[in-house]
């Protein structure tokens, strides 16, 4: 967490605007659009990186759909991994994040301002109702974005098995699938360093639902996994840190 305390020492000028803005828009998500309270959010994720000397690279932009309602699927490195995907992606999305992590200090704004939805994973019939609301939220024209893995890999760029039941509300909402590919994003909070680093985020093509449909979720998973660990084959080793 060194990294986090540098983003503070670095920004202290900017720290009580940054967290006073943050806060407010968290307590009063209704008096803001989606996409105020997403400027908001870069607003501030653009100054911590500033502060904590993370560069992020972004390739295939243009791969996100230009129509809303789509759905990220990354891997999960790490806490970070929100934060470095908000930096650099262009359209309002939010999250399906794990009830642990409801409560982390600026996390919490964070997602407050998201209007992300918290999952209990040990709850089976509130991840239906997740399910369900994610899939009639995405329909009516939001982005949603979830971590197919569940938990961090702690492997660094290495992936755990994604889980099918991940996609279940991209099948219920027959919505583009967007793979994303996260590479070196582990470094930023989940280690001690705070040399320079530059994290890479790569938007992938994305998948159709006429591309998917009739697969099992099982398939999808494996299929998103796949081509994320290829991009990160590809790509690993492009990154700075000094």
């Amino acid at each position: 967490m060194k990294r986090i305390l540098l983003m503070v020492l670095r920004n202290l000028w900017f720290v009580p605007y940054g967290w006073f803005k943050l806060c407010y828009t968290a307590v009063h998500v209704e008096k803001y659009t989606e996409e105020e309270r997403y400027q908001v959010l870069k607003m501030i994720d653009r100054r911590a990186n500033i502060g904590g000397r993370i560069t992020i690279d972004a390739y295939g932009v243009e791969n996100i759909p230009k129509q809303d309602g789509f759905m990220f699927f990354p891997n999960h490195q790490g806490l970070y991994d929100v934060l470095a995907i908000i930096e650099v992606c262009p359209r309002p999305f939010s999250v399906v994040m794990k009830k642990e992590v409801a409560n982390v200090p600026f996390l919490k704004q964070v997602f407050a301002c998201m209007k992300a939805i918290s999952l209990d994973r040990n709850d089976l019939r509130q991840g239906l109702q997740v399910i369900k609301q994610v899939a009639e939220e995405v329909k009516k024209g939001r982005n949603y974005l979830i971590f197919a893995e569940g938990t961090r890999s702690r492997k660094g760029n290495q992936l755990l098995d994604f889980k099918g039941g991940s996609f279940k509300s991209a099948v219920k909402a027959q919505c583009p699938i967007v793979p994303v590919a996260l590479i070196d994003s582990y470094k930023s909070f989940d280690t001690n360093s705070i040399k320079k680093l530059t994290v890479q985020v790569h938007f992938l093509e994305p998948i159709p639902y006429e591309e998917y449909q009739g697969m099992k979720t099982t398939e999808i998973a494996a299929m998103v996994k796949g081509r994320i660990e290829d991009t990160i084959r590809q790509y690993e080793g492009n990154t700075v840190e000094a």
